[in-house]
This record gives C-alpha cells, structure tokens and sequence, in this order.
C-alpha cells in the first residue's frame, strides 16, 4: 500500500495541515508516535516508510520545525490491525532504527491503552462538575479512578458520579504535609493513574510528587499567564484595573505557575465589574480553557520541549 499523498514536505520542513484519513472516535487498535530531533532531511520519508513497508496504514500525521532551534517534531498514527511488527517490539525498533541514529526523543503510546486521571480539587466545585459531565458524556476517552481532595466538600459530586472520593486534610503549618502526599502517590500507584488534574485544588504540589509524573499533572490557573501569578489573581485584575482577564492551564513544575503552557483564552471585563463579577467570568473560562488541556493531553497531542508545548490539531 503506498503512502497516502502528504501536505508536508519530505525535509521535514513543510507547512502544510496535518493528515486525517480516521475519525478521532474510531477505535481501531493504533499506535501514536510523538518524537522531536535536530532537523535532517528524509525524517518523514524514513519514518512513514517503516510504517508502510511493514504494512501499516497511517491516519494522522502532523510535525513541526521550529527554525530558531533547528528543532523537528511530529505525532504520527497508524493501524496495527495489518501491522507485521508486533506492538511489544515497535519501541524497540524505533529506538534501534532512527532514535539513536538521529539523536531522537519519543514516545509511543496505543489508543486502545486508555489514559487514567485522577482529579485532585478542594472546595470550588465548577471544573470538577465539568471535566465529570465531559468525561461521562464520552468526551474524554480516559478512566477516572479516584479523586483526591483536603477537604469533603465535594463528596458529594464524587458520589454522583460513582468515583472513589479520598481526603486527607492539610495542616495549615504544613506540618503533615509529607505524609499526605507519601499516602497519595501509594493511591495513585495503586490506581495506576498515568496523569493528574489539578481542578482548582488549592495546594501546592511538592516537588517529589512533580518528579514522579513530569508533564503529567495538569493545573488551571484563574489568569492570563505569566500574568497575575500566585493568589487571587481576579483582585490583582481588578485593582490593576485591565480589560481583559483570562485562564490558563498548564503542566505544573517546581517553579509556580510557570510550567509549560497548554491552553488559554480570555474575557473582556469593564470598569463596571466587580472582583466577584470577575470571578464568577472567570469560572466560565476555567472550565472551558482546563477540559481543552485535558482533552489534548488524552489525546496524545501534546509534546513538551524546554519550557513550551507543541500541539498537534
């Protein structure tokens, strides 16, 4: 079977849009490449040839070359149904075959592997109550095996959507801390959660915890970063008196709200409003701009290189 004709440049530098011969929603066992390397010429040409000679056929491709940098990137996807490799052995393959011949980071993920997420969140209830109806109307192709919290506030809400809800309260010194979290990460092992959301849950992740799911834990952040940072960002806005506030959601690093980000989008404000009336546009805009992020990261569509995000569409 020959490659399906291409809108990207066989360099690897192309510009055109990426390649979809599959519905998102179809389930047909695939595996999904994502790798970034210095730019060579054949790049595409070699890695689509693997998949092709070997029988697959490829429904998505899309890549990216940051010129600055000299940088590639691409996410890839192919059927396994005709694949003669079997999956067990692709990584070892691309590892062999191109990874370390072109100095190539990746990783390789099957659709049919599904995501599991826990939601971490504390007494707001908004982004909980989202990314749960999202999740149980089919959106987010993942499993959600347990939520975490400091407060039983939102029990409530786990209960209704039949979740195990786990609390364990914070000192306010913070003196428990480390146990908490040593508690947490067992549950988390225990659940086998691949990735964490951090649904306005009013904490500080520990350093220890980030080590463990780097570019995994997915956080919202009620403004425009690097805008407003830290505590009530709505009442920085309203006094700095802008005119537009905003939310962004990004993957959480030592540094506060200064991980890679994944998503953002604002709101126009007026000298009429209020902090709370920025706070209660703001929810809107959390909801919407966190279920973005989470819906990418599930997807697979999201690769991180120094402190950004490449999204694949």
């Amino acid at each position: 079977m020959q490659p399906p004709a291409r809108t990207a440049s066989e360099n690897g530098a192309g510009k055109g849009q990426p390649i979809r011969l599959q519905h998102k929603y179809d389930m047909k066992p695939t595996a999904i490449l994502l790798l970034h390397c210095q730019d060579k010429p054949g790049i595409i040409t070699e890695v689509t040839k693997f998949i092709t000679d070997n029988k697959g056929n490829i429904v998505y491709l899309d890549q990216y070359v940051d010129h600055e940098d000299g940088m590639f990137f691409m996410r890839i996807e192919w059927e396994l149904a005709s694949f003669l490799i079997p999956r067990d052995k692709i990584r070892e393959y691309v590892d062999t075959l191109y990874a370390q011949r072109y100095e190539m980071t990746f990783n390789l993920y099957f659709n049919d592997e599904r995501p599991r997420m826990a939601i971490f969140v504390s007494k707001m209830s908004h982004c909980l109550y989202d990314l749960l109806a999202r999740w149980k109307a089919g959106e987010f192709q993942c499993d959600i095996p347990c939520i975490v919290s400091n407060h039983e506030d939102l029990r409530y809400v786990a209960d209704q959507f039949g979740i195990p809800y786990h609390v364990w309260s914070i000192k306010k010194d913070h003196s428990n801390k480390a146990e908490v979290e040593k508690a947490e990460m067992e549950l988390l092992r225990e659940n086998r959660v691949t990735f964490i959301v951090l649904a306005r849950y009013m904490q500080i992740i520990s350093d220890e915890m980030i080590a463990q799911y780097p570019h995994h834990i997915i956080n919202i952040h009620h403004s425009f970063l690097p805008a407003f940072i830290g505590a009530k960002p709505y009442h920085q806005a309203w006094e700095r008196g802008v005119k537009i506030i905003g939310a962004t959601s990004h993957y959480v690093t030592a540094e506060l709200d200064a991980g890679p980000i994944i998503e953002q989008d604002v709101a126009r404000i007026t000298h009429k409003d209020t902090p709370e009336s920025l706070v209660l546009k703001g929810k809107d805009l959390e909801k919407i701009v966190l279920s973005r992020a989470v819906s990418k990261h599930i997807e697979r569509k999201i690769l991180t290189y120094k402190n950004k995000t490449i999204i694949f569409s």
